[in-house]
C-alpha cells in the first residue's frame, strides 16, 4: 500500500514538473497495483533492493566479525588476524582498486569453510543463504575434464551476471585442490585492476578459494615450532606465506597450478590454517554440544577427543581429522 501511494504521488509530481497534464489518480493507482503485484510474484527483486542495492542494508561491522573470530574459531590466530584486517579494510573502502581475493589453505577440519560462513554472516543479512553468496565445489560443479571449456564459459557468465545484479557479491570456490588447472584463469580478468569490463565493475566483489593444497607445508612449520619448543602463538603469517604460495603454485593437483592469479599477484592473501591440537578439539566439541541443544559436558567431550587420531604418533600433538568429524562423532558419546 505504501508503494502504491508513493507511485501515485510520483506520477503526479513528475507530470507536473514536465509541464504536461498529470496522470489521473485511477491510472496511477492501477500502475501501482500492477507493479506491486509483479514485485510480490518475484520476491527476489525486493530482496535485491533491500539487502544489496542500498548500501545501508549491508550489515557488515568490524566488531561483529572480530567477536565471531575470537569466540567461534579455535586455534587459528594467524588466519583470524589476517581475515579480520583484510575483510574490514576492504569493506570500509568505498572505492577499492580490485576485488578482495583470499585463498584459504590447510587440512580438512581446520576451519576454512567455517570462516567463509562467518564472513558471509557479517556482510549479508541471510549469510550463506543470501542470493549474493555463491558456493562452487569442484566435484559437484566442475566434475568432468572433457567439459572444461563449457565450464569456463558458464563460470564467466555466472560471475558477470551476478555482479551485474549486485556489485557486493561473494564467490566461494571449495576443493580448489580438485579443480581442473586453467578453469580459474577464465575469471582472472574479473579479479584484476580494472575499473570495469564491458560496463561491469567487479571491484566490490569478494572471491574466496578453499584448498587442502599446501597443508603439508603448514603442518611442517607447526611441527618445527613445536620441536623447537616455541609457542604456537609465536607463528606469524610471514613464517608460512612464502612457502605456502610456492607450494600451491607448483602443485599439479592444485587449481592454482601455474595460474595467472598467482604470477600476476591477484591473490591478496594466502591464509594458512594450522593443524588443531587436543585443546582445540575439546573447544569445538563443547560448542557443538551447545548447538545441538545439550548442556556442555567437558567429560563427554574429552572422552570423544581422546579417541580421535593425532600425530606424531607417540606425542599425539596435532589432530588428523580436525573439527569436521565432531558433529557425527559426538552423537556416539552423548
Amino acid at each position: 500500500m505504501r508503494l502504491a501511494c508513493w507511485l501515485v504521488m510520483f506520477a503526479g509530481c513528475c507530470s507536473l514538473t514536465a509541464g504536461i497534464e498529470p496522470i489521473s489518480t485511477s491510472i496511477a493507482v492501477g500502475m501501482a497495483a500492477a507493479l506491486t503485484g509483479f514485485l510480490a510474484s518475484y520476491q527476489n527483486v525486493l530482496y535485491y533492493f533491500h539487502e544489496c542495492c542500498r548500501p545501508e542494508w549491508i550489515s557488515f561491522n568490524k566488531t561483529g566479525l572480530k567477536y565471531d573470530l575470537d569466540t567461534k574459531l579455535y586455534g587459528q590466530h594467524v588466519a583470524a588476524q589476517v581475515i579480520l584486517k583484510a575483510v574490514t579494510g576492504f569493506m570500509k573502502n568505498e572505492n577499492p582498486k580490485k576485488p578482495l581475493v583470499l585463498s584459504l589453505h590447510g587440512w580438512t577440519g581446520t576451519g576454512k569453510n567455517f570462516v567463509s560462513q562467518l564472513i558471509a554472516e557479517n556482510i549479508y543479512e541471510k549469510g550463506m543463504s543470501s542470493s549474493f553468496v555463491h558456493l562452487f565445489t569442484a566435484t559437484a560443479h566442475f566434475p568432468h575434464e572433457m567439459h572444461i571449456n563449457t565450464y569456463k564459459s558458464q563460470l564467466q557468465n555466472w560471475v558477470k551476471g551476478n555482479v551485474t545484479i549486485c556489485p557486493r557479491s561473494m564467490f566461494i570456490f571449495d576443493e580448489m585442490d580438485k579443480m581442473h588447472p586453467g578453469l580459474i584463469d577464465s575469471i582472472k580478468p574479473y579479479l584484476d585492476f580494472y575499473d570495469s569490463l564491458d560496463g561491469v565493475s567487479y571491484r566490490q566483489a569478494i572471491f574466496i578459494f578453499l584448498s587442502n593444497a599446501g597443508g603439508e607445508n603448514i603442518v611442517q612449520v607447526a611441527l618445527d615450532f613445536w620441536r623447537d619448543g616455541r609457542e604456537r602463538e609465536e607463528m606469524q603469517l610471514k613464517d608460512l606465506e612464502t612457502a605456502l604460495s610456492l607450494s600451491v603454485f607448483n602443485n599439479r593437483n592444485s587449481g592454482f597450478w601455474h595460474t595467472g592469479l598467482i604470477d600476476k599477484n591477484l591473490v591478496d592473501f594466502f591464509v594458512p590454517f594450522l593443524p588443531l591440537e587436543y585443546k582445540h578439539i575439546v573447544q569445538c566439541g563443547l560448542s557443538e554440544m551447545v548447538s545441538k541443544g545439550h548442556v556442555p559436558d567437558k567429560e563427554v567431550v574429552e572422552m570423544m577427543a581422546h579417541d580421535l587420531n593425532y600425530f606424531p604418533k607417540e606425542e599425539r600433538v596435532f589432530s588428523m581429522q580436525g573439527c569436521k568429524v565432531i558433529p557425527s562423532r559426538l552423537d556416539f558419546y552423548v
